[in-house]
């Protein structure tokens, strides 16, 4: 009797390769336009919402298809650069033995109560990301937690779960993001961070859906492994990364001064972006310092600090690649100037409507074209000066639509594959992205559909101060 073959998801690269060939084609069906670029308030360059104008069709060619890739790589060239130094410098610190003999330390102290750790540190990342608005750092923060997920009887989506919600959370309902709120509200003319009170209520319900869901899956693996989505994968990772967790690890003084050195380091970068406005370059470089000192430190030679290095580069390579080829979609549309047609459609598309259901409407608007522009300031500077002028016309409150780009250019961060941090934090947490979406995709959902509701609030208490 013959087995029925069963189909499975293609390659991340098919899939990637297929929206970049579809995008492709829509450059022949869509108009090539564009919005005359006017300096901002804050000397940014922003759109005119009035000056859209039909140009020159620019079609991407057969060879523009190919080039769109190794385009990507050059403009996705930071976050490729980050993802190899963290995942390099990582694993050097981890070859010193320090990282397991911590992780022995905290498994002992959490060993009853290891479900806590799961809103500590998302509360963590949350309020980090709620103010500076960095998701980047997810892709530090899933090498230091994975292991310790491991030993406290969790998964590897667990950890992923916990840096890229946690982060999601923070950035999406933030208090005072930079690069939304921000530039959002000075664009808009709104009192810079006005409005807090309303959306410290948003991020704490956001947070109780994101936690409590996070929580509830890793209860599950806890009490049953095989339930894990992730269990066959993680057989091989956890030798990987614990190795024999049945030896407890006892430390030399070389090995315990690694480990100091690294969490020196890292907290010096912490306080380097938040105090010194640090960014991708200087993050990277602490991560190669992190690497190379602790491997001296612990009696590592040259060879041995490079051979570690390399291997940490290998086990992050397919994560690197899939944001390169990612970034081949932008690479296209904005060859082709159809970026700019796009969100003149979709703007004209909500003038007309109820309030409420515009409010709505614009977080639908703003969710699509962070697929577009998978940038919170970029997609800030091109919309805001659109739907800030379209939220006057059609009786919406400024502070509302600031809020429809915060959720629509936020949470959909860490569910599409064209989103570079967010793939290069599953890459180095080894989590499959159809696993991913298949466990996280009810999340989503929920923080849309909760997104939805208070859109729709703010807009009945016209939300304000305008």
């Amino acid at each position: 009797m013959k087995t029925k073959k069963k189909l499975g998801i293609p390659h991340i690269f098919i899939i990637l390769s297929l929206i970049i060939l579809a995008v492709t084609i829509l450059t022949y069906i869509i108009p090539a336009g564009e919005f005359t670029r006017i300096e901002g308030p804050d000397g940014r360059m922003i759109v005119d919402p009035s000056t859209y104008h039909i140009v020159e069709k620019n079609p991407a060619t057969f060879m523009d298809f190919w080039e769109s890739i190794p385009k990507g790589f050059v403009e996705a060239g930071w976050v490729i650069a980050l993802t190899f130094a963290v995942g390099g410098g990582f694993v050097v610190v981890k070859k010193t033995m320090a990282i397991n003999g911590a992780i022995t330390w905290l498994s002992k102290k959490f060993a009853n109560k290891g479900i806590l750790i799961i809103p500590i540190l998302m509360i963590t990342f949350a309020t980090i990301d709620c103010f500076i608005g960095m998701c980047e750092l997810t892709m530090v923060y899933v090498p230091i937690i994975l292991p310790l997920m491991f030993a406290l009887g969790f998964d590897s989506l667990t950890a992923a779960a916990t840096a890229l919600v946690g982060s999601a959370i923070g950035f999406s309902a933030a208090l005072a993001n930079p690069f939304t709120v921000g530039i959002g509200q000075k664009i808009a003319g709104l009192p810079l961070y006005s409005g807090w009170q309303y959306r410290l209520i948003v991020l704490i319900s956001m947070a109780v859906i994101g936690i409590t869901f996070v929580m509830r899956y890793a209860a599950k693996v806890k009490k049953n492994p095989e339930s894990s989505i992730m269990y066959e994968l993680d057989k091989k990772t956890k030798e990987f990364i614990l190795g024999d967790s049945s030896a407890e690890v006892v430390l030399n003084t070389r090995q315990k001064l690694a480990g100091i050195s690294a969490l020196v380091l890292f907290g010096i970068m912490i306080f380097g972006v938040f105090n010194w406005e640090w960014e991708m370059p200087q993050i990277g470089a602490i991560f190669i310092l992190m690497g190379v000192v602790a491997g001296l430190v612990s009696g590592m030679n040259g060879q041995q600090i490079c051979d570690s290095f390399m291997e940490g580069c290998h086990d992050v390579l397919l994560g690197a690649l899939i944001v390169g080829v990612a970034r081949g979609v932008g690479v296209i549309m904005s060859d082709a100037m159809i970026i700019d047609t796009i969100i003149n459609g979709l703007a004209n598309l909500l003038k007309g409507l109820p309030g409420e259901i515009t409010a709505v409407g614009m977080l639908i608007v703003q969710t699509l074209l962070n697929f577009l522009i998978p940038s919170g300031s970029g997609q800030t500077i091109v919309t805001m000066p659109i739907m800030a002028p379209l939220a006057d016309i059609i009786g919406v409150t400024r502070q509302t639509a600031v809020l429809a780009l915060q959720f629509g250019d936020g949470f959909s961060n860490i569910f599409y594959p064209v989103s570079g941090y967010f793939m290069a934090t599953l890459a180095l947490a080894r989590v499959p992205y159809d696993k991913w979406m298949k466990a996280m995709l009810p999340l989503f959902g929920l923080f849309t559909l909760a997104s939805a509701v208070f859109l729709v609030i703010a807009q009945m208490i016209q939300w304000g101060p305008f």
